[in-house]
């Protein structure tokens, strides 16, 4: 399995992050081809290490990389890559990494 893990910075007006990120960008990446599942955090996640906690947490699952590219590279995939600005002033990080069970 391929993983994406997107932490948004907290925004300047979280009011209006969800209503676009929940009314707009999720629906664009809910068509992403390949994509298995989507889920995002229910609350700013609690800080256990570092300096600075993310606004909210989103978590893409695919079956591979290969999958994963192949939806990057997809319209819908550049929709919703080219939505981040839309509404992600305060920035974003984005990790891909592949998981195994242990």
């Amino acid at each position: 399995m391929t993983r994406v893990l997107v932490l948004y910075n907290q925004p300047a007006d979280p009011a209006a992050f969800d209503r676009y990120y929940f009314e707009t960008h999720t629906p664009l990446a809910k068509r992403l081809p390949g994509l298995r599942s989507l889920v995002v955090s229910t609350a700013s996640p609690a800080l256990m290490a570092g300096e600075k906690a993310p606004y909210l947490v989103a978590e893409l699952e695919f079956d591979s990389q290969a999958d994963l590219q192949a939806a990057m590279g997809s319209a819908e995939g550049q929709a919703t890559v080219a939505d981040l600005a839309n509404f992600a002033q305060a920035g974003v990080t984005i990790l891909n990494f592949d998981v195994r069970g242990v």
